[in-house]
């Protein structure tokens, strides 16, 4: 019978000791998690950051390629928030186009090809001042 007992003993011992040890692994658990939360609210924050800061090089690249490969639509100035502009480009394109033979369409095709390329020989800094945050709709 004492065998019994001890067994007995023995066995609530290791329940007791493995209770003691998941509730300490659920505490570290929950420490573990706060701790990933916050970094993942920090790195959130951050990668915000970088995105703001890096935007304008991004519409650089982008509004400079479309002004080069679709120009004369005026796609590149909607990008760059210049509505009125894009508007002016597209309806020259169609309509002086239509009316001119597609005259009109070449010469807003050559505006949209120097301002791609003025659009991506500009430094990123240069490129932001000028056009995003000076607003300049033109060349």
């Amino acid at each position: 019978m004492s065998d019994d007992n001890n067994l007995n003993d023995n066995n609530s011992d290791m329940l007791g000791d493995a209770k003691k040890g998941a509730r300490k692994a659920a505490e570290k658990a929950e420490e573990f998690a706060e701790e990933a939360k916050e970094s993942a609210k920090e790195f959130a924050k951050e990668a915000k950051e970088t995105f703001n800061n890096a935007s304008g090089e991004n519409k650089k690249v982008l509004a400079g390629i479309l002004a080069i490969v679709l120009g004369s639509l005026g796609i590149h100035k909607f990008i760059l928030g210049y509505n009125k502009e894009g508007i002016i480009l597209l309806a020259v394109t169609l309509i002086v186009g239509f009316f001119t033979c597609g005259l009109g369409a070449g010469l807003t095709g050559l505006i949209g090809i120097i301002e791609g390329i003025i659009y991506l020989t500009k430094s990123d800094e240069e490129f932001y001042n000028t056009y995003q945050v000076g607003q300049k709709p033109w060349f």
